[in-house]
């Protein structure tokens, strides 16, 4: 149940960050106008990054034991941090879906985030499809959502 909660209070934050986050830009701009800035937005600052997120179930559809902890931390060291050793982040979740046969699936999952420059956006995308697919045979899954955005990032 800690985990749980943990986990719920990471969202809400993330969630109000990111909400944040999205009015700023418009926020700044206004504050700008009525300042009287002629320069119109504040500054962007950072590089053009892609964000790509894969949510991995741990439920086996063929009513097998479920993907443990130490079952996904041995395939994200032999199959993701090879793709991308600058780094990446791993987050604990609940999530649901409609599998193939119409059921709703409620399964603890993980979620993956990869951070790269968007320039690389061409030589990422088959590595990532490469962790999807290697996934889906390993651990027998129907499949493994993938979520692509651009953003800036500034280290």
């Amino acid at each position: 149940m800690p985990i749980l909660s943990t986990t719920r209070s990471r969202l809400a934050v993330t969630t109000a960050t990111v909400l944040l986050a999205a009015g700023a830009p418009a926020a700044y701009a206004t504050f700008g106008d009525r300042a009287g800035d002629t320069a119109g937005t504040a500054t962007s600052r950072g590089t053009a990054y892609l964000e790509t997120r894969l949510f991995f179930g741990t439920e086996r559809p063929d009513g097998g034991p479920d993907v443990t902890d130490q079952q996904f931390t041995a395939f994200i060291d032999r199959e993701v941090t090879p793709a991308f050793p600058e780094g990446l982040t791993v987050q604990e979740g609940r999530g649901q879906w409609r599998d193939a046969s119409g059921r709703i699936e409620r399964e603890r999952s993980y979620e993956l985030i990869l951070l790269y420059p968007a320039a690389e956006a061409k030589a990422r995308d088959p590595r990532i499809e490469r962790i999807r697919d290697a996934y889906e045979r390993t651990f027998g899954q129907e499949s493994v959502a993938r979520l692509d955005e651009r953003t800036t990032a500034d280290f």
